[in-house]
């Protein structure tokens, strides 16, 4: 069923998405300064390309510290802009019964993009 899913996922608006992370990614990692910042980019178009049946866990053990300052200049620099863009869009997908569970997977980005530091994806 995920693989189903996925597949209607990408042909609707999932493969655009990942793109649209992966293009901010590169941009990011041409500086020196955006290298951390470009490759948790990278994991959110990993989630965006492939959003049903991956887990998103919490493993804020080997960062400490490092990983809520990170989140905090992520915040500002580009989090809240796509948390926003998630929001809107899950909101959107759920007014539909058939839409619920793709405004389930926005609202599961939504969440990464606020805080991408710390996180593990299964």
């Amino acid at each position: 069923m995920n693989i189903l899913l996925n597949i209607i996922w990408i042909v609707f608006g999932g493969l655009m998405v990942a793109i649209e992370y992966v293009i901010a990614s590169v941009g990011m990692m041409i500086t020196i300064v955006g290298i951390p910042f470009g490759l948790q980019t990278m994991k959110l178009a990993m989630v965006a390309l492939w959003p049903f049946g991956t887990k998103i866990d919490d493993n804020s053990w080997p960062s400490g510290c490092l990983a809520g300052v990170m989140n905090i200049i992520w915040w500002f620099v580009g989090g809240i802009p796509i948390a926003l863009t998630h929001l809107f869009w899950g909101l959107l997908f759920c007014i539909t019964v058939v839409g619920i569970p793709f405004g389930m997977q926005h609202f599961k980005l939504m969440r990464l993009a606020l805080f991408p530091f710390g996180k593990s994806i299964s």
